[in-house]
């Protein structure tokens, strides 16, 4: 239930600081002394859009905090988990909602700032709204189906067949954009081939690159690499007094030493190495030039290699290991695509399955349905004649429907004949505001065990009514207060003096001249003066009747 509602700076509400109990609440006043501002703050708690016209005069800021003590937190948990938020601390939430004029409004739950989308879901599980102009909703299929449902205890299968129907919608709508994308489809494949078939063309190998570039950098520079290592060979061995010819001149002159002293052996045997290592460096000259590739059409070849290495890495990766593995990616792919008859198969036989699954739980809705409505519109005509309908009828119709919804197959219209004799008519036909108050109190009452919201708030719901089905109203409220914490802004005495707790709304005047809204908890005496006056006045038997009905409630 709401424990607590602070409210600071909205429009003629300075300051309250309102702690509340369960059951019934009353909240009177007379006109135009703030009361609709107590349902402003919830409805700011609660997470409808706001404007800073409401901001009191003067002030650039407004403020409303509520704090709720909850029996059961793992819906409104699971909603902060999958916004990121911590969950529900000992069952308490607190909500704060701020309106700035200089910048951007706020919203925390639990301190901790929140969408005002998030405010919204958890707010629906928290406060339930109804005033002269909020039956709108009740209109609405997707409303009637869920409070049939919460009659009839459907809430479990009725989630179950809401996955059911995401899986068979999401499957379907898998298989529908394959279809519709057979041509693109078709494109894919030839590109998919033409790639691969380009790869597989150039017979690429991952290390040949190094390789290539090598024999590339040789070909490109052959003419001046012949020159040189000719003109090496030449000066080694090629013409007369060469470096050789000259080296054995000297290898001659080593041998004419040795003959004069033996120890200059060493000397010739490391200047014959030498030698030898020379003659061999000339042999692999010899052969390195003879590898020297100078026919244009071989180093054209080579080019060519390069180039088309060169075009595949544009296109298909920076490495020749990358291409290949665009390739295996590609035939993968391929692979896939052209698999496609097997996976529209695949999926018509899962969507077949989903869809049956689907059917199955929404047949056990269907009959469940059917026997709780005409049950459900009996107990609801019941209450309407406790509330003034005496021959009232209320009937619930259900029609199949050709295609399924996440809610099951029906349709739903909730039918209301207010007089006897006249035909039952749509609900939303209704045109008296008075008589839509009634039905949803009535719808209230007979739902009360299923429904799950802790808070209910009534706003002059009451309004049109007076006498015995004042009276009736009033006992339907303080009925409905003893499983939910029902707060009731009303001008009926009767609905007044029933309340578990009373408070009064009434404008005074500061020093400084302004005016201002106080909320005041009223008992005893100043609870009979309350009533008195809206029994019409301060007269002795205004007195005597407020404290009837005090007595009666009693």
């Amino acid at each position: 239930m709401l424990t607590l509602l602070k409210i600071n700076n909205l429009a003629l509400i300075e300051e309250v600081v309102w702690e509340m109990g369960s059951g019934l609440i009353g909240i009177t006043g007379e006109t135009g002394s703030g009361k609709s501002m107590v349902i402003g703050a919830l409805k700011l708690i609660v997470g409808q859009r706001a404007d800073t016209e409401l901001i009191r005069t003067g002030e650039n800021t407004c403020t409303v905090e509520a704090i709720f003590d909850l029996k059961d937190c793992r819906e409104i948990n699971s909603i902060l988990e999958t916004a990121g938020l911590e969950p529900c601390s000992e069952n308490q939430l607190v909500i704060r909602r701020v309106l700035d004029k200089k910048a951007t409004n706020k919203q925390f739950i639990n301190c901790s700032p929140v969408t005002l989308n998030t405010l919204k879901k958890v707010g629906k599980l928290l406060v339930d709204l109804h005033g002269p102009h909020d039956h709108h909703s009740l209109f609405s299929s997707e409303r009637q189906l869920s409070l049939l449902d919460a009659y009839a205890g459907l809430t479990e299968i009725t989630n179950q067949h809401s996955l059911a129907y995401k899986k068979f919608k999401s499957l379907q709508s898998e298989y529908d954009e394959l279809i519709n994308s057979e041509r693109s489809n078709e494109q894919a494949i030839d590109l998919l081939k033409h790639q691969i078939n380009e790869i597989d063309e150039a017979d690429i190998k991952e290390d040949e690159e190094e390789k290539l570039y090598k024999r590339y950098q040789v070909s490109r520079n052959s003419k001046s690499l012949l020159e040189a290592s000719s003109k090496i060979i030449s000066e080694l061995h090629g013409e007369e007094h060469s470096v050789i010819d000259q080296l054995m001149q000297l290898m001659r002159s080593f041998k004419e030493l040795e003959k004069f002293d033996s120890s200059a052996t060493r000397y010739t045997e490391k200047f014959e190495n030498a030698l030898v290592e020379i003659q061999e460096l000339q042999n692999q000259l010899e052969t390195y030039t003879g590898s020297i590739e100078m026919e244009p059409s071989r180093i054209e070849e080579i080019e060519c290699r390069v180039d088309l290495i060169e075009t595949l890495k544009r296109k298909y990766g920076n490495s020749l290991g990358e291409v290949l593995g665009f390739r295996k990616s590609a035939h993968e792919k391929l692979n896939k695509n052209e698999n496609r008859h097997e996976e529209l198969k695949r999926l018509e036989t899962e969507i077949e399955e989903a869809q049956s699954e689907m059917l199955k739980i929404s047949e056990k809705i269907t009959k469940k349905r059917i026997i709780a409505s005409p049950k459900l519109g009996n107990l609801v005509t019941k209450e309407l004649k406790d509330l003034g309908f005496k021959k009232s009828i209320f009937e619930i119709s259900l029609e199949k429907k050709e295609k399924p919804t996440s809610m099951g197959t029906e349709s739903i219209e909730f039918l209301f004949a207010p007089n006897p004799g006249e035909p039952s008519k749509a609900l939303r036909s209704i045109a008296s505001s008075g008589e839509m108050s009634r039905v949803m109190l009535a719808l209230k009452s007979t739902l009360a065990g299923e429904d799950a919201i802790p808070v209910l708030v009534f706003d002059e719901i009451d309004a049109n009514v007076g006498g015995a089905i004042a009276q009736s109203v009033g006992i339907k409220m303080a009925s409905l207060g003893k499983s939910h914490q029902v707060i009731s802004i009303s001008h009926l005495p009767q609905v007044a003096s029933l309340s578990k707790s009373h408070y009064v709304v009434k404008k005074e005047f500061t020093d400084g001249g302004r005016t201002r809204s106080e909320i005041m908890k009223v008992d005893g005496k100043e609870r009979v003066a309350e009533i008195a006056r809206m029994l019409g006045g301060e007269k002795k038997s205004a007195q005597q009747h407020a404290h009837s009905l005090m007595q009666t409630a009693a």
